[in-house]
């Protein structure tokens, strides 16, 4: 199901402002390594928004997950007071691992392997 116009710029919109608290919470480096928002999706009542982190040099992406979990009232709160003029009701948030990078460095290894092979 393809989402609606709506969903798209809520989406936008807390994605803009996630980043933002998660620089001001000193989220965005963590464990040695960074972690950005890569994307955020909305169910089609936007009661529950799914943010995706992307997370590049964590040594443990579950462990920092949970941390950040912790503190979900806390960005929540942060969050309302940003976009209480553009929602009624402020979304569950809900955060999962984007494991795109590394799904990209895999295919990367596949291919370079591959060409490898090849010139033999």
């Amino acid at each position: 199901m393809e989402e609606s116009k709506r969903q798209k710029q809520v989406a936008s919109v807390i994605q803009e402002e996630m980043n933002d608290i998660f620089l001001r919470m000193g989220l965005n480096m963590a464990d040695g390594g960074m972690v950005s928002i890569s994307k955020v999706k909305l169910t089609p009542d936007l009661l529950e928004a799914r943010i995706y982190l992307s997370m590049f040099q964590v040594a443990d992406a579950k462990a920092l997950i949970g941390k950040i979990e912790g503190r979900t009232g806390e960005i929540k709160r942060l969050l309302g007071l940003r976009v209480k003029q553009q929602l009624r009701r402020m979304p569950v948030l809900r955060f999962f691992l984007d494991d795109t990078l590394d799904y990209v460095f895999k295919m990367e290894e596949l291919f370079k392997k591959i060409n490898e092979e090849k010139d033999k």
